[in-house]
């Protein structure tokens, strides 16, 4: 019989993108929209908007997801167009990138919100994220607002990913104990490796990686699943005696 009390949900690239590392996502953007970009080059921008947002303040808690993501693409630009000034990026293709990701997104949800749901009604939910304080905005903007207990943020808490104490907060706010915790997320050194390490139960979502992640012997996710909607059929049967959890 499952073990399992209470479940902790990445956000990133596992809720709003069921899979795909936002930098695979955007870049596929890139690729259609901006032709001319070599996949090397815009690794680099994103890395640089990532590390911007990193150091300051540039998301505000009042942000929704779509301006969030207007602020990142516009980093990226903005390197782009310094690195590359034979090949300028404009307004127009930069907005025409936002609509795409924004829409992927909006698309995506139409599969994992409905799991979210299921699952949240099952068991006490916690989302354990590295994100930029506007979480219950970004969750209002996408319906999800409710389903979860508690809402963590790194930059709220001062805690970032791959930190298992980011995860240990997770599970104090569930009451459960660490191995009565199921963990889902898309990394394995930010979520799988870090929440096994306290001692949870763990599913990898791995779909379209940013790079290859190799598993830690002695870490091993409980199972590797390449969509969200697996991952009640996965409980299912660990409450058939399958003894996956």
């Amino acid at each position: 019989m499952s073990t399992i009390k209470g479940i902790i949900f990445d956000f990133g690239g596992t809720i709003d993108t069921n899979g795909i590392h936002w930098g695979e996502l955007i870049w596929e953007q890139y690729r259609q929209v901006a032709t001319g970009i070599d996949k090397e080059t815009f690794r680099n921008a994103y890395i640089h908007g990532e590390r911007s947002l990193a150091k300051a303040r540039i998301i505000e808690p009042s942000d929704t997801f779509r301006t969030m993501l207007e602020k990142k693409i516009a980093l990226q630009i903005a390197f782009l167009n310094e690195t590359m000034p034979y090949m300028k990026i404009g307004n127009a293709e930069g907005e025409e990138i936002l609509r795409r990701c924004y829409n992927k997104v909006e698309t995506t949800l139409e599969t994992t919100r409905p799991i979210v749901e299921k699952l949240s009604a099952l068991y006490p939910t916690v989302l354990v994220t590295n994100f930029y304080g506007n979480m219950p905005v970004v969750l209002e903007e996408f319906a999800l607002s409710g389903y979860f207990n508690e809402i963590i943020e790194s930059s709220v808490v001062g805690i970032r990913k791959p930190d298992p104490a980011l995860f240990a907060l997770g599970v104090d706010k569930l009451g459960t104990h660490a191995n009565e915790t199921l963990v889902i997320g898309d990394s394995y050194k930010k979520d799988i490796y870090p929440s096994s390490a306290l001692g949870c139960k763990s599913v990898w979502l791995k779909k379209i990686c940013w790079a290859e992640e190799s598993i830690e012997p002695g870490f091993e996710p409980a199972a590797i699943i390449d969509s969200l909607e697996k991952l009640p059929v996965l409980i299912e049967k660990s409450w058939q005696n399958k003894h996956l959890f």
